[in-house]
């Protein structure tokens, strides 16, 4: 019997396996993003409390920085190896809201596959797995050289 997937976090992105988006917020009437929504600061130019729109963020953006984690990022992430493998975790400036968003890179790519300005997609992945289900978080993989670009 397959497993279910689910997100390992809700609310945070959407689970299109074909077109996968981050779920953001938006300031009504105005270019301010905010990723994730929950942690939505003020934008100073708007007076009051603001009822945010919930957006779909764009799920392409450029390379923005990189880094290899050493040790292992806090939760939701969860270790899957013992010793822990080292993952890169990639900074990805989106094209349209002009906002960087960081998350792991796909496996398989390091610090001497990626370059800084490279196209980026938002993909979904497994984190970890248990019995009755996968939990899934959003990944970002480059698009060109990936052999997984046509998932």
């Amino acid at each position: 019997m397959p497993k279910t997937r689910v997100p390992a976090v809700e609310g945070m992105f959407t689970m299109d396996p074909d077109n996968p988006h981050l779920i953001g917020g938006k300031v009504p009437g105005r270019d301010s993003w905010f990723f994730p929504r929950h942690l939505a600061g003020g934008d100073p130019a708007v007076s009051g409390d603001v009822e945010l729109e919930t957006v779909e963020l764009g799920n392409r953006g450029r390379l923005w920085s990189y880094t290899t984690s050493n040790y292992p990022p806090p939760p939701p992430f969860v270790v899957t190896t013992d010793p822990y493998v080292p993952i890169t975790v990639v900074a990805v400036e989106l094209h349209d809201e002009k906002m960087v968003v960081l998350g792991q890179c796909v496996a398989g790519f390091g610090p001497d596959d990626l370059h800084v300005g490279e196209e980026m997609q938002l993909t979904l992945d497994t984190l970890y797995e248990d019995d009755d289900h996968e939990y899934v978080v959003w990944k970002w993989r480059p698009v060109t050289g990936c052999a997984a670009e046509d998932q």
